[in-house]
């Protein structure tokens, strides 16, 4: 009796061992430096400034083993990408992208719609106005105002500002399109990204124009995204992940927030936090994409890292939040270290055909476009701060 309870313990011991190790595989977190990660990000910087055209539009698609570019464009990742470079020098100070930015930044202004005292991002195709161009064509002038100090944009942006107001509706929320045929936002069409999007935009004006109400639309929509959004616009498994909403929560950790901001910052950890490990169980074979599903591409990973990187910064000013911030910490740096272990390197690059069009760059199944550059350089250069305390801290 003995032996068969000890081999049917065994046979236990040994079903828990194989599923510990196929179905709930553990953690790899790779480890990082704040050096390693500011390395990264400008390696993604290099390869958006190679990759830019004379006119100021950058590569949008490639495809690294055929050695080809996909085509097509949008005009808001356009928006996003030139936010990502001067986010960089905001975060440290160095200017090498600057001019990179600004032809990013031209590209934009030579395609406004102005209409009623409001200007907003239009394209060079025309049509229909898109929320999300101009709400992160203002995040971008935002971010060059905190890198350069410079205001010969002050008018532009509070020009954008007021585009973004006639967007907000009574209970905070945005519509996303603005239609040319009827000279009035639709009614109909809402998007899950351009409402944080115009959220951490305007908190940024209020920063620099804190005397002029720029504050009031933002606490609207921060009770939005808090309260109301997820059940308004039909999101399974709330709360939607949304950085550009931690985005905005964190530019407004000292005004201070209220306790359903709070709320909703913690479901947005718990949500992220969630997302990082996860991601951090996965592995590159086909087992455990048939198990785990496929890893992420770096414009997600990204934008996770990009949420954690903010809701470590608000939990660090915010004693609410204060239990958080070692934990928020620990998944951002395990965001950022991922990321810069998935990076190509200038070794990697060498076995293509092109290697400056690979090197620095994230792949999915060969193939990157620009916002994976974008949210991997955002991530990994605001995630710095925080490797940097950690390493001061051992």
């Amino acid at each position: 009796m003995l032996r068969g309870l000890l081999f049917t313990l065994s046979v236990w011991a040994i079903g828990a061992i194989t599923l510990r190790a196929t179905l709930i595989p553990p953690q790899v977190c790779p480890t990082i430096s704040a050096v390693e990660a500011r390395s990264a990000a400008s390696e993604a910087a290099l390869w958006i400034e190679r990759a830019q055209r004379p006119d100021g539009a950058y590569l949008y698609e490639y495809q690294a083993p055929d050695d080809i570019e996909l085509g097509g464009y949008n005009i808001v990742r356009h928006a996003g990408v030139t936010m990502s470079l001067y986010q960089h020098a905001a975060e440290t100070g160095d200017l090498r992208y600057l001019s990179t930015a600004d032809r990013g930044l031209a590209w934009m202004t030579a395609s406004m719609f102005r209409h009623d005292g409001w200007a907003a991002f239009q394209g060079p195709a025309g049509g229909d106005l898109q929320l999300g161009a101009s709400a992160l064509m203002l995040a971008a002038l935002d971010q060059r105002r905190i890198a350069t100090g410079d205001t010969r944009h002050d008018g532009l942006m509070k020009e954008i500002g007021r585009f973004l107001l006639v967007m907000q509706q009574p209970d905070g929320a945005f519509l996303a399109s603005w239609r040319l045929a009827t000279a009035q936002p639709d009614p109909g069409l809402r998007s899950k990204y351009a409402t944080g999007e115009a959220f951490w935009a305007l908190t940024l004006l209020h920063r620099f124009f804190p005397g002029e109400g720029w504050d009031r639309p933002s606490r609207a929509v921060a009770r939005y995204l808090s309260l109301y959004r997820d059940d308004v616009e039909g999101f399974d498994f709330p709360p939607w992940a949304d950085q550009w909403a931690a985005y905005g929560l964190s530019e407004m950790a000292t005004w201070p927030l209220d306790e359903d901001n709070i709320a909703y910052a913690r479901r947005l950890a718990e949500r992220f936090g969630f997302l990082v490990r996860v991601e951090s169980q996965r592995r590159q074979d086909w087992w455990s994409d048939l198990v785990h599903g496929s890893q992420a591409r770096a414009a997600g990973l990204g934008t996770w890292g990009e949420a954690l990187d903010s809701l470590h910064h608000l939990a660090s000013v915010d004693p609410r939040l204060a239990s958080l911030r070692e934990k928020l910490a620990e998944r951002a740096a395990c965001a950022a270290g991922l990321l810069a272990s998935r990076q190509f390197t200038v070794a990697e690059a060498a076995r293509f055909g092109s290697p400056e069009s690979v090197r620095g760059a994230w792949f999915t199944k060969g193939v990157t476009r620009m916002d994976d550059q974008q949210h991997a350089l955002s991530a990994l250069i605001r995630a710095a701060p925080i490797l940097a305390a950690r390493e001061e801290q051992e």
